[in-house]
């Protein structure tokens, strides 16, 4: 017995320790155990118990109290931990506060309390009126919203003036109201003023109006529709983008936004998404650069894979936007420019390595050439920038080489393109490029010298296709076409080096082959073209002849550099003059082929310091139009309900309009499958499927016929045999 208890005491004892030196509290659970544990103990062992009772009451001293103290302690600790996880997160406080007060009644925001706090806010600049106001502006951006997440605001619905009051109040004076708090400039601003400014106190109390004001209007970016809204929202809230330097997760968020609107908006929409991330680029720097860069290239992409008559100023406007964005900052610009110019490289790479069909779908298709045209434009833009220079010669060389890739008629208005940028690129940055070489051999193409099968045939507009059909190579005006736009080429090549000392050397292997081409071909009006051309060149070659004569120096010297400067100014050249009126008969010949147009054309989109300086004058008299901007009884998933039966007929003539916009654009474009003459080079004899498919005459159209409604084949079988049966009684 003796021998017994003390190991019994031992461990009681230790347990004692234990609890006096391991937790402070028990658990509500831990406390019920132990007490059943002792009346166990109790009946099992009841000498034990009562020596317990001689030698340790305190073990046995153990109410229900304590089990009701200890559930109470550990429900306050919890309570403690919710509470400090809540407060550190702003959005999960008003949830919880809101989801308890669901049967409360919410206050209706009237135009008098819009009125009251709009005064106060301008007069006395209160606090309280403007925390009053940014509910209303949450509820106003949260409007026909899921019930769920209009249970967490604190007003309920308001009327499409209310609407209207609140969103233009709060976009137009809620970046000063903000900079007046945290004694800022009204205006501008760079992310290091920010950066020292989250340390301060004052940012510490107002931050959370910054953010609210932010995000809110972020979530009604992403549910408007209207465009003119919409370009409103963004032209006011790029006034406090310096702000988005304290908040990450929304600069990324607003970045991809406007990028979005930029390639899918229409109308003015594009310009103001595209001065909105220009302003984040110059104000935050290296925060935005990169994601701004790359989401735009990619827009841009995704924007270019298919082109026709209408859709070609846009694409040279959504070009120009991305330039004018990467001007911005040209080392980052450069880096950029390096990566998606080497994608290019590889994929013309795999293409001259492989020679298969698929390989070479993906150099001649729009995607490849748009990309194309994108960074010969920034050469032309940037080309003379110490930043910019290295990326000129890589490109020149894939140009060169996709031009060259598959030299098939076919393919000669990709090859006429090519040889475009190739002349601008020229120009632009001063360098040498063969590109007479590229052209001359086009006029020794066996489809531009034979005599014409297909009759005239329909105009061709080589700038919107990459590859014409078997029939169109053998019609009058595909040969015109590509001959005049030849000698336009080359004319334009040879005026860039009309004031070059070497020109007459330059010349000569031109002048020889056009003189050729010229005796060999049987059309009148080739051959005039050819003979004006020639008969320009030698002009010039006489006009350079006489004037080196003059000097003394050598060609290898610097002052070759100097040579006809005035010259060159005045555009004196017999070539220059001839290109200049060229160029007026091409544009007067593309002009007529044009039987569309875009509202946002290549005109407007040359951007410069002085577009932008006009287009942020704009910014203020189209703010005094936000009222009516507005106030055009806009409300998000109310009216758009009730709209729903009368503009039934309306959406169902936008589906047949886009269903008939599609199929022609299916028309327009044609799928890029490589293929050729039986006479044509071995590499492409392979690629001849599509051949088959165009010598198929093509399906004839249905008549228009009355459809008859459709009936139930069984419902009709059943009614003929009951009429037989009439028909037998009848009879009988």
């Amino acid at each position: 017995m003796e021998a017994k208890n003390p190991v019994k005491k031992s461990k009681l004892g230790k347990r004692k320790s234990d609890e006096g030196s391991g937790k402070s509290s028990k658990s509500g659970g831990e406390a019920k155990e132990h007490k059943e544990q002792l009346e166990r103990l109790h009946e099992k062992d009841p000498e034990f118990y009562d020596y317990l009772k001689q030698h340790g009451e305190e073990l046995l001293q153990f109410a229900d109290e304590d089990i009701e103290d200890d559930s109470d302690t550990n429900l306050e600790d919890e309570e403690t931990q919710e509470g400090d996880e809540i407060e550190e997160d702003e959005e999960t406080i008003d949830h919880e506060v809101k989801k308890k007060g669901k049967d409360t009644p919410k206050k209706v925001v009237t135009t008098e309390m819009v009125d009251s706090w709009c005064n106060t806010i301008q007069e006395t600049g209160k606090l309280s009126a403007i925390h009053s106001l940014m509910k209303a502006f949450r509820t106003a951006c949260h409007y026909g919203d899921d019930k769920e997440d209009e249970s967490t605001l604190d007003f309920s619905i308001m009327s499409s003036s209310v609407f209207n009051k609140v969103m233009v109040f709060v976009l137009n004076n809620m970046d000063g109201i903000i900079r007046n708090l945290l004694e800022l400039p009204a205006f501008g601003g760079k992310k290091e003023t920010i950066i020292d400014l989250m340390t301060t106190k004052r940012w510490k109390n107002y931050n959370h109006l910054v953010k609210s004001y932010l995000g809110n209007a972020l979530h009604v970016l992403r549910q408007m529709t209207d465009t003119d809204m919409i370009s409103f929202t963004l032209r006011r809230l790029k006034h406090s983008s310096i702000f988005l330097a304290a908040f990450p997760i929304l600069l990324r968020k607003y970045v991809k936004t406007a990028i979005d609107l930029w390639g899918l908006g229409g109308g003015a929409l594009p310009i103001s998404s595209l001065l909105f991330l220009r302003d984040l680029c110059i104000r935050l720097g290296s925060d935005c650069l990169d994601e701004c860069f790359k989401g735009i290239y990619k827009a841009y992409v995704l924007n270019c894979q298919f082109m026709n008559a209408a859709k070609l100023q846009h694409v040279q406007f959504l070009g120009n936007c991305v330039i004018e964005l990467y001007g911005v900052d040209l080392p980052t610009a450069y880096q950029h420019a390096f990566v998606f110019i080497r994608q290019l490289a590889m994929i013309l790479r795999e293409a001259l390595s492989s020679k298969t069909k698929e390989a070479f779908r993906k150099v001649y298709e729009w995607k490849f050439m748009n990309c194309l045209e994108l960074w010969t434009g920034a050469v032309c833009a940037y080309g003379s920038e110490a930043d910019f220079r290295p990326v000129v010669y890589p490109l020149a060389q894939i140009i060169y080489g996709a031009a060259r890739l598959v030299p098939t008629a076919r393919y000669l208005p990709l090859r006429l393109r090519c040889i475009r940028m190739l002349n601008r690129i020229a120009a632009s940055t001063g360098t040498f490029t063969p590109v007479s070489m590229l052209l001359l051999d086009m006029l020794e193409m066996k489809e531009l010298n034979r005599p014409t099968t297909g009759g005239v045939g329909k105009a061709v507009d080589l700038r919107t296709v990459l590859k014409v059909s078997k029939p169109t190579l053998k019609t009058r005006a595909f040969q015109e076409a590509c001959v005049l736009s030849v000698v336009d080429e080359l004319a334009e090549h040879l005026a860039q080096w009309s004031y070059s000392i070497a020109f007459p050397e330059l010349s000569f292997i031109p002048g020889v082959r056009l003189r050729s081409f010229c005796k060999s071909t049987k059309v009148e009006r080739f051959r005039r073209a050819t003979r004006e051309l020639i008969r320009q060149i030698e002009a010039n070659s006489q006009f350079i002849t006489e004037r080196r004569k003059a000097i003394s120096f050598l060609p290898n010297d610097p002052a070759v550099v100097s040579f006809l400067e005035e010259e060159k100014k005045s555009e004196a050249s017999p070539l220059s003059q001839y290109v200049t009126t060229l160029r007026q008969i091409a544009q007067q010949r593309y002009d007529s082929l044009v039987e569309s147009s875009v509202l946002v054309g290549e005109n407007s989109a040359v951007f410069g310091k002085r577009k932008i300086q006009e287009s942020d004058e704009e910014d203020d008299t189209r703010d005094e139009e936000a009222s009516t901007v507005f106030s055009s009884s806009w409300l998000p998933g109310v009216d758009t309900k009730k709209k729903e039966p009368k503009d039934g007929k309306n959406k169902k003539k936008r589906k047949t309009e886009q269903e008939e916009r599609v199929a022609i654009d299916e028309d327009i474009v044609e799928e890029l499958v490589l293929s050729s003459d039986e006479e044509d080079e071995p590499l492409s004899e392979s690629l001849s499927d599509e051949d088959e498919e165009e010598r198929k005459p093509a399906p004839s159209k249905p008549e228009n016929k009355k459809q008859k409604p459709f009936t139930n084949p069984s419902k009709k079988k059943g009614k003929s045999q009951a009429k037989k049966s009439r028909k037998r009684k009848s009879a009988k």
